[in-house]
């Protein structure tokens, strides 16, 4: 009887993230998982349970390890540097070599058995905008907003362009389009 050979979780976490976030929930194979990874079938249940823990464990990776500059940004001092660098630094991510962005790639739209993972996904997007909305009110409350400023309306639509320009560079635009983009956001920031 062979041995299994033992499983390094966290590089095999690593390969499982960049296989969903390139191929997004559906989109990746058990037998896609188990390449990247390194490992039989078996050993890769066993390590991570089924294909929607194993999602859970990738995303939640995904948000310690690359969207780690998203509470940082938000402790700059003005709303417009704020929604700059986190434009910014999408920008760079979602231009990376993955593409695009976990949380947006992993599902738009899928089947009743990936609703589970659907939820997961709004959900993380949601606290996303809740902080940034957070931000902004206070940025309002600071004087650094006007008082007609609508942090949530303006959370909203930071998060709406983040999310078209996260499938534009999934779509292959490059950095340079995605800033301009970014830059005509700022011109427009009813901030100091």
């Amino acid at each position: 009887m062979g041995r299994h050979r033992k499983i390094d979780m966290e590089k095999a976490l690593d390969s499982v993230l960049c296989v969903f976030w390139r191929k997004g929930y559906e989109g990746a194979s058990y037998a896609d998982l188990t390449e990247a990874a390194g490992v039989e079938r078996p050993a890769l249940y066993s390590a991570f349970g089924n294909k929607e823990s194993m999602f859970g464990l990738a995303l939640e990776r995904y948000y310690e390890r690359y969207m780690d500059f998203y509470p940082e940004a938000l402790k700059l001092p003005t709303s417009r540097e704020v929604v700059r660098e986190i434009m910014l630094r999408s920008i760079a991510l979602n231009t990376s070599e993955q593409r695009g962005c976990l949380g947006i790639n992993g599902v738009l739209a899928g089947s009743d058995e990936a609703e589970p993972v659907r939820q997961a996904l709004i959900e993380m997007r949601a606290g996303g905008e809740m902080q940034l909305r957070e931000r902004l009110e206070r940025a309002k409350a600071e004087g650094d907003l006007p008082e007609s400023a609508q942090p949530d309306v303006l959370a909203t639509y930071i998060l709406a362009v983040l999310h078209g320009m996260a499938v534009q560079a999934k779509a292959g635009f490059p950095p340079q389009v995605l800033e301009a983009v970014a830059e005509q956001v700022l011109a427009a920031w009813p901030g100091k």
